[in-house]
């Protein structure tokens, strides 16, 4: 997944990304913009957990959403 692509795209995205991550407000997504370091640090926010377990979970969230 390319995230100047997604960035570009974000309101596409935004859709997949809630519905990924409920936790996540409108706000913090509009926040987020796109911008994956941006998703890490708002996940680790929302859902107590490490960054390495934000970063895990958006690699996994990429391969789902390869296309």
């Amino acid at each position: 997944m390319n995230w100047d692509i997604v960035e570009g795209n974000w309101k596409q995205f935004k859709g997949k990304v809630q519905t990924q991550w409920g936790k996540l407000t409108d706000d913090q997504l509009d926040v987020i913009a796109g911008k994956r370091e941006e998703l890490a640090g708002k996940l680790q926010e929302a859902y107590g957990i490490s960054k390495d377990e934000a970063e895990q979970q958006i690699k996994d969230f990429e391969e789902q959403n390869k296309d």
